[in-house]
């Protein structure tokens, strides 16, 4: 499922690829970890479905990539 948040997610994660990370692991563990809190996060912007999470998942990543390609060209 694609909406607001994954232009936001997409945004954030190249930022983080470009700009401040390296590391496929540092990655991995940001973004899993901030899906699996917002599960028990109280505020409406984590209520989401799992098929939504997925989807966050592919643009963080995509994100990320065209992130580290942007950094080294």
């Amino acid at each position: 499922m694609i909406n607001f948040y994954s232009f936001l997610h997409f945004i954030l994660y190249f930022f983080f690829g470009r700009y401040l990370f390296f590391s496929w692991g540092i990655f991995l563990l940001i973004s899993l970890s901030w899906e699996l809190l917002e599960i028990f996060l109280p505020f409406q912007f984590a209520v989401e479905t799992f098929e939504n999470k997925f989807s966050d998942i592919i643009f963080n990543t995509l994100g990320f990539y065209l992130g580290i390609k942007s950094k080294r060209n």
